[in-house]
């Protein structure tokens, strides 16, 4: 089935679709739909000081995945660090990554293989399992590949997103407290006799000296209007 006959469910704009775990699961279920012998897939995602979610299409194949991450030894491991794909025609004659081979042979599978998606400081994996050696041969040129970029290509789309969600939230924290410092900036300005640049100078120390927020600072100022304030308001001018 072609790569693009998927991507309608990658489209979702939804914010639960667009979590890594909901994107890399429908990575894989695809992935094993449009694949010969396949068995079953896992995906996940890296990025550089952050966590790496996961997702399996089978429970046992979360074993397999979990190996891999905790020993730092499999084809998931030597594909991240190579940036090219990664394979096993058959496990059963492989000598490599003893953890991962021990497991994938207990859960009847003989041969996969992982391809690495890198976009913008992410790294994307895509596992593919068979219970027949030598199956997976010709699956990196598949259609695996171009649901494997486009899966990159949105996940790095949702990390933006997401950044710019929080950036609003921010700007609109300090839009709604910008108000009360002006307020509070006008009572230092009074109470001190100073300009405005030394007035809010005044909060932003209290704001460090106190390790409370300026707006909260703000706030105290301005509900006591400055009472009681003189004293400390002169020290930290100084």
């Amino acid at each position: 089935m072609p790569a693009r006959d998927h991507r309608g469910h990658w489209g979702d704009e939804s914010a639960e679709a667009a979590l890594p775990g909901r994107r890399l699961s429908a990575l894989a279920e695809q992935a094993v739909r449009c694949t010969a012998d396949c068995c079953g897939a896992g995906s996940t995602v890296a990025e550089a000081g952050a966590d790496r979610p996961a997702a399996v299409t089978h429970p046992d194949l979360a074993g397999l995945v979990a190996v891999q991450l905790r020993s730092g030894d499999g084809p998931i491991p030597a594909a991240l660090e190579r940036g090219e794909p990664v394979d096993s025609a058959d496990l059963l004659h492989d000598e490599r990554w003893p953890q991962y081979r021990a497991l994938a042979l207990d859960s009847g599978v003989r041969s996969s293989v992982t391809l690495p998606f890198r976009r913008s400081g992410l790294t994307v994996t895509l596992s593919l399992y068979s219970f027949r050696p030598g199956a997976l041969e010709d699956a990196r040129h598949g259609p695996v590949h171009a649901l494997g970029e486009f899966a990159a290509s949105c996940l790095v789309r949702d990390r933006s997103y997401r950044a710019a969600l929080t950036e609003l939230d921010h700007l609109g924290t300090a839009l709604r407290a910008r108000p009360v410092v002006d307020q509070a900036c006008g009572i230092v300005m009074h109470v001190l006799g100073c300009d405005a640049d030394a007035a809010f100078d005044v909060l932003r120390r209290i704001s460090q000296h106190t390790n409370r927020k300026l707006s909260d600072v703000a706030t105290g100022v301005v509900s006591r209007r400055g009472r009681g304030l003189e004293g400390d308001l002169a020290a930290l001018s100084n």
